[in-house]
């Protein structure tokens, strides 16, 4: 449900940072690892499923958005997640 900006103190910009800010050129990362990083999380953080889900939310359209900065390397194994990493 809406509510009103009086009801919060602070209100801030919504930025979102390039992905040569988030990543290190030398590493690739899974989608899980990306999330938490955009969020300054240690990329090896445990996280509840739903924090977890969250973070997706906010990772995949970040990654949509900046396709064109990253290269895939596909999984191990069929059950494990790819890694992505800048180009």
């Amino acid at each position: 449900m809406p509510k009103p900006k009086a009801e919060f103190d602070d209100l801030r910009s919504l930025e979102f940072r390039d992905p040569d800010e988030v990543l290190d050129d030398d590493k690739l990362y899974t989608i899980y690892e990306i999330g938490r990083l955009l969020q300054g999380l240690d990329p090896e953080a445990e996280l509840d499923v739903e924090t977890e889900n969250v973070l997706m939310d906010w990772a995949i359209p970040w990654m949509l958005n900046n396709a064109e900065a990253f290269v895939f390397a596909e999984p191990n194994a069929d059950d494990e997640p790819g890694y992505y990493g800048l180009a």
